[in-house]
């Protein structure tokens, strides 16, 4: 009996996720109502509130989803290239090609520093993609590909211009010739780390 009540609530928390994810992606956070989730899930008031606490938390939960997607999408790229710089360019493009997608940028660039505070924003990518950004680059310092140096400051550094390029690209007018750019710059300083 528990397990089949666990799958249903599963199952609710997948569907307002789904939804959710679909309405704060199109229209953002302000422009949506839990009415409309709840409506759009079929399932009740209750149910929500029953999985989270508040339209805040449910917001917080599709951000990380939607994290999880492009760090999980990101390290398949990354990892399809045997040469630690090409995996390190790999990833730069892959980040980029997510960055034009619309719910990437209205949920995870727009909103989120917004409604989640820009310290929990970040936390997240600390969280998710700075790990990968680490492996990556200490993989290639590893094959003498780029100059050692502090691990953890350049993985940083990467991070920022990573975001910044991000932040770019979500406020342009036209997105995918700032993505062109970016991904020219980004391309340039990957090369400048070679030994």
């Amino acid at each position: 009996m528990s397990t089949r009540k666990a799958e249903q609530s599963e199952a609710t928390r997948g569907r307002l996720l789904s939804v959710a994810r679909e309405l704060f992606a199109t229209r953002g956070y302000a422009g949506v109502g839990t009415e409309e989730i709840v409506r759009g899930a079929g399932v009740t008031r209750g149910a929500l509130y029953h999985q989270f606490a508040d339209k805040r938390d449910l917001f917080r939960a599709v951000f990380d989803q939607v994290e999880a997607d492009i760090v999980s999408a990101i390290a398949e790229r990354v990892l399809q290239e045997e040469d630690p710089l090409a995996g390190l360019h790999a990833g730069v493009v892959a980040w980029l090609d997510r960055c034009v997608e619309p719910d990437v940028q209205r949920i995870v660039l727009l909103d989120a520093p917004a409604v989640l505070g820009i310290e929990e924003w970040r936390a997240a990518g600390e969280r998710t993609a700075l790990g990968l950004i680490t492996a990556g680059v200490q993989r290639a310092m590893e094959a003498g590909l780029i100059e050692r140096q502090p691990l953890q400051a350049l993985a940083h550094a990467m991070m920022g211009a990573l975001d910044e390029a991000a932040f770019y690209i979500a406020r342009a007018d036209d997105k995918q010739a700032a993505r062109r750019d970016m991904e020219a710059v980004l391309t340039r300083n990957v090369d400048t780390l070679r030994a």
